[in-house]
């Protein structure tokens, strides 16, 4: 069985695996994106705004910020220690203000909320570069099959390297 990693150094490993096998998150975010912290049931994560990131008004897409909700949702799941992190079975945003342009920062911070044998609730928050309240976002995920064949949390499948997460 592999070792217990501390929660920021499995929450990047998680990352890493979505960077490496999933068709949207390196094309979208890349290398653009960066988890700062994590501890059990908490995730802040940023991203740099560039052009992709944006709209045609060159302000961040709406878009972007659902998929950083759908990602930091499976990221606040994986901080309570699964790798795997289910599915979307329900997603939601609300826009409150602009989330910055091109060569601006936005930070989130993505909390689970709760997390049963079925389902783990999540919410998520991001602030623009004025520190203003840009955006926040649910997102339920179905968990159940996450949990097969885990045994502990916080160790990652065999196989998973996670020396080279910095």
């Amino acid at each position: 069985m592999a070792p217990k990693i501390p929660p920021v150094r499995f929450v990047k490993t998680v990352l890493k695996s979505f960077m490496a096998e999933s068709g949207l998150e390196p094309r979208l975010f890349g290398s653009h994106l960066r988890i700062t912290n994590a501890v059990p049931g908490k995730v802040d994560f940023e991203l740099d705004i560039t052009k992709e990131h944006t709209n045609r008004l060159q302000i961040l897409h709406g878009g972007t910020i659902a998929s950083m909700v759908d990602l930091g949702g499976s990221l606040a799941v994986a901080s309570m220690g699964l790798f795997a992190t289910g599915v979307s079975t329900d997603l939601s945003v609300t826009y409150l203000s602009s989330g910055g342009k091109v060569g601006d920062k936005i930070q989130a911070t993505a909390v689970c909320d709760k997390m049963g044998k079925t389902l783990a609730y999540t919410s998520i928050t991001f602030k623009n570069a004025k520190g203003e309240l840009a955006a926040r976002g649910s997102h339920t995920k179905y968990v159940t099959q996450a949990w097969k064949g885990q045994s502990e949390t916080y160790t990652t499948p065999e196989g998973v390297e996670t020396d080279d997460v910095d």
